[in-house]
Order: structure tokens, then C-alpha cells, then sequence
């Protein structure tokens, strides 16, 4: 397997243009099943769990070509079209699932368009169980017919679904994506109550109004949905990831840098801007992104809760972790959307980070360096906190399983190289 080389000690410097949101591409492209026509996605990045999921929806029947390649360090990315002219199989395969719990995103719309759907439970993942509970009640709610049978969830709508009044007891990314998606096509109107918020569901939104879709609410927690008798196709520009724009603003913070980042706006991630600002770092818009500057600047520690957008972002939890073991004094980070998201501790501790846990909470203690040493990534966001932390420790640090950071950042190494880090990817046999 690859690993990633890094020797620590650089104040990183330039530009880096942020890819396209992982998290916005993959329902986008799920979205393809829900009409005949082609849908063109632009700016995707390019990455792990896109190819899993156009190799999924490729075995549903689903005609997949690529046009253009992103430029070296370009927002632009490449171009994906996907045409589902006829469904030749409704059922997701576990070999394909297993892979990428995002996979269940094509149970709604396989279901609003065909009438059924076999899909493979996702099952449990190394940051918790994320069960898909939420998706299956409210699919019921819709009219489909549920059942759990030898690891598949099994839906069936022969007549179609209906529309329907469906609130979430608690706020869910996926299950808000899915069942949107499933609305579109469903008979009369639904509407959804205490939905997600993210910026990635808002442009699924956008696409789907694009694609002839009629929905009312978008970036609010309550969303109207009027179903259509069919969906078109569009073309749309997915929007920038704020969650590699974050990890590389913690790049420059970690590294007491400046980096100018193009591509993304304040309204992505106010939350976590708000947060570094408090600590010491300068964030001044540019006229394409936004710069970090951390040069020379005493940065100290601040606590820290993830909440669901507009609240800090679960997904950058680690990271700013690795950014608190090196400022100066304490700080009490709180995870409260997924449990058992701190497996990235144990490596930091390894490296000389002071972390102590409790439940939910982890203290932070910074201490006057961290030190490189052999490390092992257990997720992506864990992953991508060991890479920061590389960047500012003294001596050299080795990264192992790296193909969890594959999933999530296009080009990692590269992009940061470009911008002075001494980091380089060793390629493994197997």
C-alpha cells in the first residue's frame, strides 16, 4: 500500500485551487437515475469514491463518459456526463456498497423511477454506525413498501410514490438527499421538516430545479417538494468543497503560514472561519477565494462543538485537532454528530501531541512541538489530521493506509508540495 512521507518545519506559501465538493458530487451524480436524459456534471474532483460510485451506477444501466481533465492546480476540474436512458438493473450490489456508505443515495431514486430497488445495507463504518434508518421511514412514508432480507434493503412503489408530510427527528445529510431526490418524481407534494442545511444539499437543489424539478425552501430546514411526471437533463457546476478548503486553511495555520485559497466563499463554512479567526489567524477575502495568513501571528487555543451546518463541521474536527496540539494554552473539542470520531488521538499522542478524552470531549493541550513518526490513518478525516500534523512536527513522519486520504483529496501531495511542504508519496506493492 502507498504511504505518504512528510518532513515537517515548512511555513507553507502560494495558492491552492480547491476541487469540487465530494460531498456534492456523489448525490449529483446519484441524481442521473432519476431521468432518461443527460446530466452533466463540471468541476468534479477527481477521486476514490466518484470512481466507486460511477462504477455502481454503470452497472445500473447508467452510460458514463468523461470530457476534459482538470489543469494542473485548476477549479475548473473535468466534465462527467451521465445518461440513465433505461435502468438494466435495480439492485446495488454489497461488493460495490460495502466501499462507500454514500452508495445508498441511488435507493431513492431508483425507487421514485422504476417503482423498486434492491440495495445493500451499508452496514457500520470506522466513525460509527450511521444507520440509514431515517431513509427507510421516510421512503415508507412516501409509499414504498420496506423490507429487510439477507443484508438488502428491499423497496417497492409499483404504482409510484406518493407525497407526504415527513419530519426528521433528528437532522441527517443523507436521508434529506435521498428523499428530495425521491420527491421530484413522487405523486403530489411533500414536504420535509428539519432537513439539513449544508451547502451540498442546497446545490442538489439547484440541480434538481434544473432538471425540471419544483422545489420550494432550499437552504432552509423545511423544503417543499411538488412531484413532477418527469425529470430532464442539465448541466451543473458543482460547488467548491469546503472541507479540503478548510484542511489546507489548517495547513497554513499548522505551519504558521500563508495561503491563498481559490475558489470558495465565506458562506461555506462561516462557522469554522469564525473559530480560526479567534484563534489568531488572518482570513482576508481575494478576488477568487480567500487568504490565510498565520506568519508571525500567536495562535491560541479555542473550544470547539461540531453541529449540522451552519455549526462547525464534524468533518473538520480532526484537523483543527491537530491544529490546537500545537498553539499555545488549552481546548476542549466536542463531538456531538458522530460517535467514536477520535481514532485520530491515539496517532497524534504518538507524535508528542497531550490529548485526554472523555466521552465526547477531548482536552487539547498544546505543547512546543510535535515530533514525525511512523502513523496510521483510520479514516479520511483522520487521515488528513496526520498529514497536518507532519507538516508542522519536527523530523520526519510516515503515513500509512493512505488510500483513505484518495477518497476524499485530489492531489493532496501535490498541492502542498506546490506551496513548499517536503512531503512525498512512496508507492507501496500491493
Amino acid at each position: 500500500m502507498d504511504r505518504i512521507r512528510i518532513r515537517g518545519g515548512n511555513p507553507l506559501k502560494g495558492r491552492i485551487a480547491i476541487s469540487g465538493a465530494k460531498n456534492a458530487a456523489l448525490p449529483l451524480m446519484a441524481a442521473s437515475l432519476l431521468t432518461d436524459e443527460t446530466l452533466t456534471l463540471t468541476n468534479l474532483p477527481q477521486l476514490a469514491d466518484i470512481a466507486t460510485l460511477a462504477s455502481l451506477l454503470a452497472q445500473h444501466g447508467v452510460a458514463i463518459s468523461m470530457n476534459g481533465e482538470a489543469p494542473q492546480g485548476g477549479h475548473s476540474g473535468r466534465a462527467l456526463s451521465l445518461t440513465a436512458a433505461t435502468i438494466t438493473n435495480t439492485t446495488a450490489p454489497y461488493d460495490l456498497v460495502r466501499k462507500m456508505r454514500a452508495s445508498v443515495l441511488v435507493l431513492g431514486p431508483l425507487v421514485a423511477r422504476e417503482g423498486r430497488a434492491r440495495v445493500s445495507l451499508p452496514g457500520g463504518c470506522a466513525i460509527g454506525t450511521r444507520p440509514v434508518d431515517l431513509h427507510l421511514k421516510g421512503l415508507s412514508q412516501l409509499g414504498a413498501a420496506i423490507d429487510l432480507t439477507e443484508g438488502y434493503i428491499e423497496a417497492r412503489a409499483p404504482h409510484g410514490l406518493k407525497g407526504a408530510h415527513i419530519v426528521f427527528p433528528t437532522v441527517s445529510v443523507g436521508a434529506t438527499e435521498n428523499l428530495m431526490m425521491a420527491a421530484t418524481l413522487a405523486d403530489g407534494e411533500s414536504v420535509l421538516v428539519n432537513v439539513a442545511r449544508e451547502p451540498e444539499i442546497g446545490d442538489l437543489a439547484r440541480c434538481l430545479i434544473a432538471m425540471g424539478a419544483e422545489i420550494a425552501g432550499v437552504g432552509t430546514d423545511t423544503l417543499r417538494i411538488r412531484g413532477v411526471k418527469r425529470l430532464g437533463g442539465a448541466t451543473h457546476a458543482i460547488i467548491a468543497d469546503r472541507i479540503e478548503a478548510g484542511s489546507y486553511a489548517i495547513a497554513a495555520a499548522i505551519t504558521r503560514g500563508d495561503l491563498e485559497l481559490s475558489g470558495v466563499s465565506v458562506e461555506l463554512f462561516e462557522a469554522f472561519l469564525e473559530c480560526l479567526q479567534r484563534m489568531g489567524v488572518a482570513v482576508m477575502p481575494t478576488a477568487d477565494g480567500l487568504r490565510f495568513v498565520c506568519s508571525g501571528n500567536e495562535l491560541v487555543g479555542v473550544d470547539v462543538m461540531t453541529e449540522p451546518f451552519p455549526g462547525f463541521p464534524t468533518d473538520l474536527q480532526a484537523q483543527i485537532m491537530a491544529l490546537m496540539t500545537t498553539v499555545s494554552g488549552a481546548a476542549m473539542i466536542t463531538e456531538t454528530v458522530f460517535e467514536n470520531r477520535f481514532m485520530h488521538v491515539p496517532e497524534l499522542c504518538r507524535m508528542g501531541a497531550n490529548i485526554n478524552v472523555h466521552r465526547a470531549s477531548a482536552m487539547v493541550r498544546g505543547v512546543p512541538h510535535l515530533t514525525g513518526a511512523p502513523v496510521m490513518a483510520t479514516d479520511l478525516r483522520a487521515s488528513v489530521s496526520l498529514v497536518l500534523a507532519g507538516l508542522a512536527a519536527r523530523g520526519e513522519t510516515t503515513i500509512n493506509r493512505v488510500y483513505h486520504l484518495d477518497r476524499g483529496y485530489e492531489r493532496i501531495e501535490e498541492k502542498l508540495a506546490a506551496c513548499g511542504a517536503d512531503i512525498e508519496r512512496v508507492r507501496g506493492n500491493a
